[in-house]
């Protein structure tokens, strides 16, 4: 009994230290308690297909702001490992007929070797040249996937159908709610990773690579080595994104490949803010929450207007990053943190607090 109350003691206090005093961190986990009571509030399974679209986006585009807003490799084709990922495990279903278990992983360690592959030939240019070879490869891949003698192995403009679901056991909305619950799982620990790598000693290699390249090779640094870790990282979550992507919809096609898939990260990320990994999570829930719900549900613009649709969205997103160019996210924890050095100041006397507030 003394061991059990001695280690919720600790557990206690571990989350009142890293948790509950740090305002920033207690928002998030007030947030991811609410995404976990949702299914259970509104069993709605529209909504929980709009959650869980969200949540895939927002790995994938966590994934680019690992690679983009840590160490500077600007990708304009990021959708390549997104579609390898769908396609990979696509076509081990199709020709092998493996588990889902078997082939989410494969796919994965697939997109990032095809990632490290990628790296090398990438390395050797920067800037905005960097930024078209990199959205060549998808186009190229897509061009590939739609190449007439091809069509058997890719099944052509349709893609390969017929994937397996995650819960093909369960009744349709209990499909969803599972599905709802998986995706969030893997968004947790996806984000918890990469934000662990990110504020690791990799992280601030990353960070003065991205700060001054040349000053990072002088100080001994092997630079074109941590450049290719940060493509396989980002590769590896951007497959795993594009993996579930495809088993939700039962269909890998060459969409995937398209260049709208390679700027939906970008908008997101600049829309909750860059180089933070947090940020991109919240613009992902953002975008879906304006795409999918307001100009759908709720001012029920009609089909046929679906270019006023992205129009409107694209107005309401540049007017938050004129308002906001750091990013919402990024503003909201730069205003809790404000709070939280005031608490500090004002837990250490009244006598300090006064002469701050005279600073």
């Amino acid at each position: 009994m003394n061991t059990v109350t001695t280690l919720l003691r600790r557990i206690y206090s571990s989350f009142a230290a890293d948790v509950f005093d740090i305002p920033p961190r207690l928002l998030a986990f007030l947030l991811l308690l609410i995404l976990l009571a949702i299914p259970i509030l509104t069993p709605s399974p529209y909504l929980l297909r709009i959650l869980t679209s969200a949540s895939v986006l927002a790995i994938f585009a966590a994934s680019w702001d690992l690679l983009v807003g840590r160490t500077g490799q600007i990708s304009l084709g990021h959708a390549l490992f997104f579609g390898i990922g769908a396609y990979s495990t696509a076509l081990l279903f199709k020709y092998y007929g493996l588990p889902l278990w078997v082939t989410i992983p494969s796919a994965v360690l697939i997109g990032v070797i095809v990632a490290l592959l990628i790296g090398f030939p990438c390395l050797r240019v920067k800037g905005p040249y960097l930024a078209l070879v990199t959205m060549a490869f998808p186009l190229i891949l897509s061009s590939i996937v739609k190449w007439t003698p091809l069509l058997p192995v890719f099944e052509g403009e349709y893609g390969i159908r017929r994937l397996p679901s995650f819960f093909p056991f369960l009744p349709i909305g209990d499909q969803r709610i599972a599905e709802y619950y998986l995706s969030l799982i893997l968004l947790v620990v996806s984000s918890v990773i990469l934000y662990k790598v990110a504020n690791s000693k990799t992280g601030i290699v990353f960070i003065s690579i991205l700060d001054d390249e040349v000053a990072s090779k002088a100080s001994g640094i092997n630079v074109t080595r941590y450049k290719l870790m940060a493509f396989g990282i980002s590769g590896l979550f951007a497959s795993l994104a594009g993996c579930i992507q495809a088993h939700l919809l039962t269909v890998a096609n060459p969409p995937v490949f398209a260049l709208t898939w390679s700027f939906m990260p970008i908008v997101v990320t600049f829309l909750g803010g860059m180089g933070t990994i947090y940020g991109p999570l919240a613009g992902a829930y953002i975008y879906i929450f304006l795409d999918r719900y307001v100009f759908t549900t709720l001012i029920r613009i009609p089909s046929e207007w679906e270019y006023t649709t992205l129009i409107a969205i694209t107005l309401v997103i540049v007017i938050l990053i004129i308002k906001w160019p750091r990013g919402v996210a990024r503003f909201v924890t730069d205003k809790l943190e404000d709070l939280m050095e005031a608490r500090e100041l004002e837990e250490r006397g009244k006598w300090i607090w006064k002469r701050q507030k005279k600073k």
